[in-house]
């Protein structure tokens, strides 16, 4: 096992998956089984993860994409609580996310501990089209979790997952998948290594194809890891939905040959669809203090069977055992909704209250803002006490300055309730709450001024790039200071509430959930990804000034409730 571990990375399950069914899915509180790990323990948006122990702290690095902060990080004691701790990239220093694409940027970042440093790798993905992926890496450092981080080191753009392993002889190597562009070829050419020299800060010396995967095919996510004399190979292998698995393969050298495990996948979900919890995959590894071992892994729930993730890609945890043959194992192969916890001392972290009544000076740890970072020229809690002030942005469609506020749908069934004062000059000027996927799926209802200089509040749908303007909804709020704005999610359901000073009305209209999706949200054109859906949905502060004039927007608070 690398120092990078301090402790390690692993997972396992227990207890009988349950009917992967809208209703099956438990979004309940993660103090109702204090002594079990219930999964996902990550709800909502959280691919990808890269599991961490220093001493007796375990850290969770989850993906982010287009959104900052970048690399959202999950702290834990016990394996069973975790909370948020904010996020690592939180400025253009470390990362410029104007005009990502949607599911471009942030891909698998990877944590982890050597020499008195965190090491982050990620990768920023730029491009789908054409088997061109643009994967430039990145590799920062620093003293705590919280930083300060270092400069970015540019590392290769050979292919994205990139992570780091810290050998015991004191080398540091880089992994990552290698890319081939060129027609006709695999264009998942097997996992790549380079040694990393951490005194020069550079890739030096020979890069290698260690491994070239199994016929379960695009393999990717490699970590990898010293125990009982092997160097043991995690792989994520199948593409990421339905045929995702974790594969493990060991050798005595570093540089292979690697032999695959004869029992097949360490996880997958493939061939079950009564299973809660589908897609698993892209796993990595933990060792706690007393030598058990976890997985850490993405998983999707299905609304249906084999159908739409509005929750997105979350993560989960599973126990791994050794068996007599030297293999790591989990039972059945499968991922458990319920395991034991280890017996570590139990740590519960305070609840996160219900309202952000924005009295920090700075957002909370659940809020993400959408490509760009929350810098007060126009994420503002400081000129009028208690309220966020949301300087407009680009339209819906815009990916260099939009101004979206947004948290995580992290339940089947939650909400997103706001009061907020706005005065637009003009039809350009939009401020309301939105149920967000991309810029090619969202619901939108906003406060905005129609020519005839009536203040309305609208309704506007984006279905996979198609708008819909839904003016029978549309209600005259003028004279009306402050109006309260609310969005359901319901299940495969999304509505629109609205308070004019005399009590919650609800719009009538039942928007379709499932669109704020990744299934929904990939295309294909001519067997070529024209789109990718690797996020998860959102519910959302929106504010836009369409002619730059200086509009902003006042949102006395935001409540946040999963029923």
């Amino acid at each position: 096992m690398s120092t990078e571990t301090a402790g390690a990375e692993h997972g396992q399950s227990l207890g009988a998956p349950r009917q992967r069914l809208l209703d099956g899915i438990d979004d309940a509180a993660p103090d109702s089984a204090a002594r079990s790990i219930r999964n996902p323990v990550l709800p909502g948006f959280h691919p990808d993860p890269s599991i961490l122990r220093v001493e007796d702290d375990y850290y969770l690095a989850t993906s982010t994409f287009e959104w900052y902060p970048g690399v959202r990080v999950h702290h834990s004691r016990d394996l069973v609580h975790w909370r948020p701790i904010g996020g690592i990239v939180t400025e253009r220093r470390l990362l410029d996310l104007r005009g990502c694409g949607d599911s471009n940027g942030i891909w698998a970042p990877d944590l982890t501990w050597h020499d008195g440093q965190y090491h982050l790798v990620y990768s920023d993905v730029a491009s789908f089209a054409s088997g061109y992926w643009d994967p430039q890496n990145y590799l920062i450092t620093a003293p705590d979790i919280t930083g300060p981080w270092s400069d970015p080191v540019r590392l290769h753009a050979h292919g994205f997952d990139a992570s780091l392993f810290h050998d015991e002889d004191g080398t540091t190597w880089l992994l990552n998948m290698s890319a081939d562009w060129r027609p006709g070829r695999n264009r998942f050419g097997g996992i790549e290594i380079q040694q990393y020299d951490r005194a020069q800060r550079r890739l030096v010396g020979e890069r290698r194809i260690i491994f070239t995967g199994t016929p379960a095919g695009l393999t990717e996510g490699p970590h990898l890891y010293r125990h009982d004399g092997w160097y043991w190979l995690v792989t994520a292998e199948g593409g990421t939905s339905w045929d995702h698995q974790v594969t493990v393969a060991r050798s005595r050298d570093l540089f292979g040959p690697y032999e695959v495990d004869p029992a097949g996948p360490l996880l997958t979900s493939v061939g079950r669809p009564d299973l809660t919890l589908q897609k698993a995959g892209h796993g990595s590894l933990v060792q706690t203090q007393h030598g058990d071992w976890y997985l850490a892994h993405l998983v999707g729930r299905p609304y249906t069977p084999l159908g739409n993730c509005v929750l997105g890609r979350e993560t989960a945890i599973q126990k791994v055992d050794w068996t007599p043959g030297g293999w790591p194992a989990i039972p059945g192969g499968i991922p458990a909704d319920e395991i034991a916890a280890p017996g570590l001392p139990d740590h519960p972290w305070p609840g996160e209250p219900a309202t952000d009544h924005f009295d920090a000076p700075e957002l909370g740890t659940a809020w993400s803002t959408l490509r760009r970072p929350a810098t007060p020229d126009w994420v503002d809690l400081r000129s009028r006490p208690s309220h966020l002030r949301i300087y407009g942005g680009q339209s819906p469609v815009g990916k260099q300055t939009p101004s979206l506020v947004a948290r995580r749908v992290g339940a089947t069934r939650c909400s997103l309730e706001t009061v907020v004062e706005f005065d637009p000059a003009d039809h350009r000027q939009l401020a309301g709450i939105t149920g967000y996927y991309n810029t090619q799926n969202w619901y939108y209802a906003y406060l905005t001024r129609a020519d005839d200089g009536r203040r309305t509040l609208e309704v506007l749908s984006s279905n996979s790039g198609k708008r819909t303007a839904h003016p029978e909804l549309a209600v005259d709020v003028t004279g009306v200071d402050r109006v309260g704005l609310r969005v359901v999610f319901d299940g495969p359901a999304l509505r629109f509430a609205y308070h004019a000073g005399v009590g919650w009305q609800e719009l009538p209209a039942v928007f379709d959930a499932t669109i704020l999706s990744d299934e929904h949200a990939a295309r294909e054109v001519d067997g070529e990804p024209a789109a990718w859906g690797f996020t998860g949905a959102f519910l959302g502060l929106w504010v836009q000034d369409l002619g730059a004039d200086g509009a902003y927007a006042d949102y006395d608070h935001a409540t946040y409730h999963q029923h």
